[in-house]
Formats: structure tokens, sequence, C-alpha cells
């Protein structure tokens, strides 16, 4: 019945947006990592992860999809709130799946859902310019947002497969761009994915909020990866991105907790993590 007064006993308080911005403007590593059930969430919260993504990456790790472009607004939901009840210290974020902010009303639908039913902290969308109008209307109605850049695998069918984004001078520019505008338009968070180093580095240079990074270089505010990828789970070719702290572990927990004192430490990613 008091569950909620135990937890405010520990002696970690919650990871807060507040929490988030404090790190980036002293230069601590944030620890990202994705979750999609209560317990690998209450296991990656002992590790001492800061944030923890209800990822639609569910689509292909957990469904067994070729991509992310068929998990649903109820998919999201139950999944999110099954990872929410696993976590007391980390911030969670919570994917908005593909279709489900086309419009601002629908964005805002859809996000309430997330927040109330789904137990998240933030929402993240993908998109640069294009989502403007969605991010306005989101924040003017005080929803958290991270806004998720480069590679989009929402938008793998568009963009014609998983590759790296932004090596080309024009591309990086509008890089740089998108990710101002949108924290202009209200972003708390900017994810930048399967980038150029160089480009994450300068992108986090441009921006105030908190910059996160997957296959983005050592030089972004903090780092995330997958859960499977990193407990050697997900079968088939791994992403160049991907580190393997199984390899070592003693046990899950401990892979994690690996995991997150190589991105304490700026140990990872290493060169051979990173794209040119």
């Amino acid at each position: 019945m008091y569950k909620h007064l135990e937890k405010r006993a520990r002696e970690t308080p919650p990871v807060t947006l507040s929490t988030l911005r404090k790190m980036k403007a002293e230069d601590v590593p944030i620890s990202c990592i994705t979750a999609y059930d209560a317990s690998f969430a209450a296991l990656v919260d002992l590790a001492g992860v800061d944030v923890v993504l209800a990822g639609d990456s569910l689509g292909m790790v957990i469904q067994g999809h070729d991509t992310t472009v068929p998990v649903t607004m109820d998919d999201m939901t139950y999944h999110s709130r099954a990872v929410s009840r696993g976590l007391w210290r980390p911030f969670l974020i919570a994917d908005m799946p593909f279709m489900s902010y086309a419009t601002r009303g629908q964005a805002m639908e859809n996000a309430a859902r997330l927040m109330q039913e789904g137990g998240a902290k933030m929402v993240k969308l993908e998109g640069g310019v294009n989502q403007l109008n969605v991010v306005r209307a989101l924040a003017a109605n005080d929803i958290p947002i991270c806004a998720h850049i480069g590679l989009t695998p929402q938008s793998v069918h568009k963009i014609g497969g998983f590759r790296v984004q932004g090596r080309e001078s024009d591309a990086a520019r509008r890089m740089i761009d998108d990710a101002q505008a949108l924290e202009d338009a209200g972003a708390d968070i900017v994810l930048l994915e399967c980038i150029p180093s160089e480009l994450g580095h300068a992108i986090t240079e441009a921006v105030n909020v908190p910059v996160i990074g997957i296959g983005a270089g050592p030089e972004v505010d903090g780092q995330i990866l997958v859960l499977y990828d990193i407990l050697d789970i997900t079968m088939g070719r791994l992403p160049r991105f991907v580190k393997n702290y199984m390899d070592g572990a003693s046990n899950c927990a401990d892979a994690v907790s690996r995991y997150v004192k190589a991105v304490k430490d700026r140990s990872y990613p290493a060169p051979e993590h990173c794209f040119d």
C-alpha cells in the first residue's frame, strides 16, 4: 500500500529532465538503454542507467519484424506501462510509433496516452523540420519531447535502408539546422542515430539541450544502445556501433553495469564503433 513512500527513502532520487540538463552542463555522460518489460527495467535500474527508452525497436527484437513500422500505439502503451513498473531512478522515454503523430491533434492524443497509460515521462518522435508544428503543439501542452534525427528507422523504406546519414556536407548542414530548429520549437532532448562522429560533435555544440547518440560518436552528451544487443541476444548482423557486454560478464546485470561504466568513463564508444 505504501510502496511510493518506500521508494522516497532510497538514496538515489529519480532522474528528471533537470538532472539531464545539469549533466550536460557539467559534462557528465548520460547512460541510456532500451527496455521492454518490467524485469529488464528493474535490472537496468539497479545497474545505474540514467535514461530508459521503451523503444519501438521492440518491433524487431521482441516481435520479429524486419522494421519498426508495424509497431502500434497499443504495443507501445503496453510495453511502456510494463517498463514503468520496473523503474525507480531512470527517466523513462517512450517512442511514438509510425504514423501516430501525423497531425498535431493525433500527436497530442497519443502522447497523452503514453504518459497517462504508459507511465512515460517523455515521448520521442522521428523527423526534422517536418515535425516542427507537432513539436510546438506538444511543447505548448507541457509534454516533454525527444526529437530523433539522423537515421530514422520509421522512414527506412523512404530513405532506402539502414544507412549512415549526414556524410555529405549539405546533409550535415541540414541536420545541424534541424536540431537547432527542433530545440527552438520545444524539443528537450535530441537523439542522433547513425551519423559521422564529427557531425555528432557539431550538433552537440550547436544546441543547449542534451544530445544522446547511437552510432553518433563519442562527443555527444550521452549514449544509448538496445539492451538485447549488449546482452548478445540479437540474432544476425549487428550494427557497427554495437558492443557485446556479455563478453566477459558474469551475468546480465554485470553486463549492463559494465556498459554504464564504459559510457561514464567514455571508453565507449571506441573508434571501431564510430562512423567517419
